[in-house]
């Protein structure tokens, strides 16, 4: 590329890698059950190659707008996400499915508005705090402006319900305050404040609570609550070191439930094996490690804030994912970015990363 014009090409190579992985196993995981479903075996499978087709659009438009113009757009785009998640929360305008309200219909295809409310908030802190400076550690000032605007997006996407990505979000919120200067004191302090609203948010919801005990405990009722995660260790331990094969997951077959999703890095376990699980993982190691060296990198505080919330974002969605399916975590609903079966999720990462490689110009 000319001088001027290139970009992180680990980066690039990770995220192209990751497409090519998660284009084959959303058809090898799908095809049975779009069959079943849709009399289409190519029924998903056709749909994530139009998002992903979308998300690389959106990628490449990404990586050619320079990271300084990305400031402009952090309070339009808060506006925005602000409002789509009013908007989902309406009846008659959101999608209700499966007892949660998290998608807007849009020309035949569902949008979620928490991947675009997750991209809102990075770029708004970023520019909110390097818009402060030194002021972050008061708390007045650095803190508590944060705090209200997180915690609004918070609480939103918590009345979906949706407690997997708000959990995200307030990670990544906690470490860019941390990161840009906020004094430890005030964090740990507003993190205690905030342990029984999580605990509240838990106990009071008969399902999120029944998942915690499975998670501690998945055997206690293995037909029901437990059926998941079990069945996701049996496709880790039927994999062993070189897997079953590609196309020969066994669990796939209606034991998995949501297998072309929440469920999908089970299935590489199962097919790729060992070996096969730990390339995705190292792929996504890359990622951050290039994203943190990026970060290291740059003088500008903006660009810096963004390029760490943004790695940050697509390595926490990476770790919840395939802690969830190894039992590391309690079950939540969390694709794996750039290979779980998801047309907003999918197009939303892929932005994501073409803000990276953005950021990435002229600093290689």
């Amino acid at each position: 590329m000319r001088k001027g014009t290139s970009i992180d090409g680990w980066i690039f190579f990770a995220v192209a890698a990751l497409l090519a992985v998660g284009i084959t196993m959303v058809l090898s995981t799908s095809y049975l059950y779009a069959q079943e479903r849709y009399a289409d075996a190519t029924f998903f499978f056709r749909k994530q190659i139009t998002a992903v087709a979308v998300g690389m659009a959106a990628l490449f438009i990404a990586a050619l707008v320079p990271s300084t113009a990305y400031r402009r757009f952090a309070y339009p785009l808060l506006g925005i996400g602000l409002l789509v998640l009013c908007l989902v929360l309406v009846p008659g305008i959101g999608l209700s499915r499966g007892g949660a309200r998290r998608w807007l219909p849009l020309g035949g295809f569902a949008f979620q508005p928490a991947e675009l409310a997750k991209i809102s908030l990075v770029l708004y802190l970023a520019h909110s705090l390097a818009k402060k400076g030194i002021k972050v550690q008061t708390f007045s000032i650095g803190i508590l402006p944060h705090l209200i605007i997180g915690g609004l997006f918070l609480g939103l996407i918590l009345l979906e319900p949706d407690l997997g990505t708000a959990l995200i979000l307030g990670l990544i919120l906690f470490l860019m305050l941390y990161v840009s200067g906020a004094k430890l004191s005030h964090l740990l302090l507003v993190g205690l404040l905030a342990l029984p609203a999580v605990a509240l948010a838990v106990a009071g919801s008969e399902y999120r609570l029944r998942r915690l005990l499975t998670f501690l405990d998945p055997w206690r009722d293995a037909s029901t609550s437990g059926f998941q995660i079990i069945q996701s260790y049996i496709a880790f331990g039927s994999g062993q070191l070189w897997g079953r094969g590609l196309g020969e997951s066994r669990q796939k077959l209606f034991y998995l439930p949501e297998a072309h999703t929440d469920f999908i890095y089970s299935v590489i376990g199962e097919e790729l094996g060992l070996l096969g699980a730990l390339a995705v993982l190292v792929l996504f190691g890359l990622i951050v490690l290039r994203g943190f060296l990026l970060t290291a990198k740059i003088d500008d505080p903006f660009a810096q804030y963004l390029a760490l919330g943004l790695t940050s974002l697509l390595g926490l969605q990476a770790i919840v994912h395939m802690g969830v399916v190894i039992g590391l975590m309690p079950t939540k609903g969390l694709v794996l970015p750039f290979i779980s079966y998801g047309g907003s999720a999918m197009v939303m990462n892929l932005a994501e990363a073409g803000m990276l490689l953005s950021l990435s110009r002229r600093r290689m």
